[in-house]
Order: structure tokens, then C-alpha cells, then sequence
């Protein structure tokens, strides 16, 4: 049984660790202590990691050479 890896899972895995590293740091930085300004920028990390990993997994898939995307 061959185990092949497309590119769609390795985007797929890559954002989903980006999301765990960037929450990683943040709770890491909010242990040591964090001004307010700290805090919105780990916020925005956060959320942004987040928006990536959903955009990946909803973006429509590119059309094929010839047709149009619906």
C-alpha cells in the first residue's frame, strides 16, 4: 500500500504547525509576562496563523488548463 504525499497535505500539515508553534510562542511569552502591546501582537500572530490555515483549506482549487473555476 504506497503512502504518497501531495502538496495539498504537506500546505495542509505546514499551516496546522504554524498555528501550534505560534500559539506555543505566545503562551511560552504570556508565562514569562507580556505588556498590552506584547499581548496584541501575539494576538495578532495567533489570529493570523489561524487565517492562513483556514484559507488553505477553503481557497478553491486552481482550475485546469483549459477550463474555467466555477
Amino acid at each position: 500500500m504506497p503512502f504518497d504525499i501531495t502538496r495539498k497535505d504537506l500546505i495542509d500539515w505546514a499551516t496546522a504547525c504554524l498555528v501550534f508553534l505560534s500559539g506555543a510562542m505566545t503562551g511560552h511569552h504570556a508565562a514569562m509576562g507580556m505588556n498590552a502591546v506584547q499581548w496584541m501582537g501575539a494576538v495578532t500572530a495567533v489570529l493570523g496563523s489561524v487565517a492562513v490555515a483556514v484559507a488553505v483549506r477553503v481557497w478553491p482549487p486552481a482550475a485546469e488548463a483549459g477550463q474555467k473555476a466555477d
